[in-house]
């Protein structure tokens, strides 16, 4: 266990980032669920809609090193290549 004042800091710190970190995470899953689900309901129009507002958030995600910049752009990727597919 933590013995310093300055370890027992870090400990508090790492939770706090730990549950920030999980919130954006989570953040993007739900912007990227809501552009599936438009993809899986074939709704061409909503989808795009969708994709528009996911980039931003992917984007934010990489900003704030939560992600990789290459998991995004293969997320962002797939996704805008499945949007394609519809037409």
């Amino acid at each position: 266990m933590a013995n310093t004042p300055q370890a027992k800091k870090r400990i508090r710190r790492n939770n706090r980032r730990a549950e920030i970190n999980t919130n954006r995470v989570g953040r993007i899953r739900t912007f990227v669920k809501k552009v599936e689900a438009a993809l899986e309901a074939g709704d061409k129009d909503a989808a795009a809609t969708a994709l528009a507002q996911a980039q931003p958030e992917l984007q934010r995600g990489v900003a704030r090193g939560v992600l990789h910049k290459n998991t995004a752009s293969r997320k962002f990727s797939r996704l805008t290549k499945r949007l394609s597919a519809l037409a």
